[in-house]
């Protein structure tokens, strides 16, 4: 296959190895323009180091887009983590159309943070969909689908990269071959499914520490590593990554106050909370280090007793 590649990052990186090292060759690579001192974008730096053409522009809708993916004289188009809306004119251009990874088994969990949102939400099943782009985000037809299911301990990092990375190259260049052999089938997505979550950032990774020890321990882990759930302590941010939830089964069970540190181990503390507790292994301080728990803890002069969210 002659393909054109839109994406940017590792994922795209990886897409573009992979379909180079089966043999297809790479007419052309859409990379979003970096913004300035920003770590050099990998799939960039791998189609520069391998002479390929490199396009960047800051819309995808410019007529210069149009005329540079016509130029390439593409069989498909491959959408690899892509964050520029990309229209219908642009997509059509290639002999075969286009198709798009998204991290979700849409039409469930549209939107730009699919991974964080189905694990902060509790739920055991998600995965990944290879559709047809269209003017609306998200909806086009699919062609495959891939499921993966959260563990109770899974984190965004733990199904991103053990799962949905590896798996959503190689479905990527699966449904390529569907739709190259005219063996594809496109199945329009059910609207009455269908949801949509906009950006996990800060504000959604905000821990409130009345809530149930299970939506804290769900929003922590939906959060790993990125943006990752905060608290405050003594009004200074603090970051909470590797953690685990222990469930009260008693009413003897239950101790301290919600967000109130009960004990410091030699490894992690443990925070009370409606429900349970949260132990806690890693947290990241204001100064960005990323710290065992009982570090930082000791770092700052703390004692059990403390009450996060202050």
């Amino acid at each position: 296959m002659r393909i054109v590649l839109i994406g940017q990052q590792d994922f795209g990186k990886a897409v573009l190895d992979a379909a180079l090292a089966r043999g297809d060759t790479v007419a052309g690579v859409f990379c979003a323009p970096q913004a300035p001192g920003a770590r050099p974008d990998p799939l960039h730096a791998a189609a520069t180091e391998r002479g390929l053409a490199v396009v960047q522009l800051p819309s995808l809708r410019d007529a210069a887009a149009i005329d540079a993916i016509r130029a390439m004289d593409a069989d498909i188009g491959i959408m690899a983590y892509v964050v520029q809306f990309a229209p219908t004119d642009f997509v059509q251009v290639p002999r075969l159309g286009t198709i798009q990874y998204h991290p979700s088994l849409l039409p469930r969990h549209r939107g730009p943070s699919s991974i964080n949102w189905p694990i902060i939400l509790g739920e055991t099943q998600t995965g990944l969909t290879i559709f047809r782009p269209t003017e609306g985000l998200d909806e086009g037809p699919v062609i495959l689908q891939k499921r993966v299911s959260i563990g109770p301990d899974d984190t965004l990092g733990s199904i991103y990269f053990n799962h949905l990375f590896p798996l959503g190259v190689a479905a990527l260049l699966e449904a390529a071959d569907l739709v190259h052999a005219g063996r594809a089938q496109e199945t329009s997505q059910d609207e009455n499914l269908a949801s949509y979550e906009g950006w996990c950032r800060a504000a959604e990774a905000h821990i409130c520490w009345h809530a149930h020890a299970d939506h804290i321990y769900n929003l922590i882990r939906g959060c790993n590593p990125a943006p990752v759930a905060w608290t405050t302590l003594a009004g200074r941010k603090l970051g909470i990554l590797d953690a685990r939830r222990h469930p009260a089964r008693t009413f003897g069970a239950v101790q301290g106050k919600p967000g109130q540190c009960i004990a410091i181990g030699n490894d992690s503390m443990l925070i009370s909370a409606h429900g349970g507790q949260i132990e806690i292994f890693k947290v990241r301080g204001e100064d960005g280090r990323k710290l065992p728990a009982p570090q930082y803890c000791s770092e700052a002069g703390l004692q059990s007793g403390f009450i996060l969210g202050t």
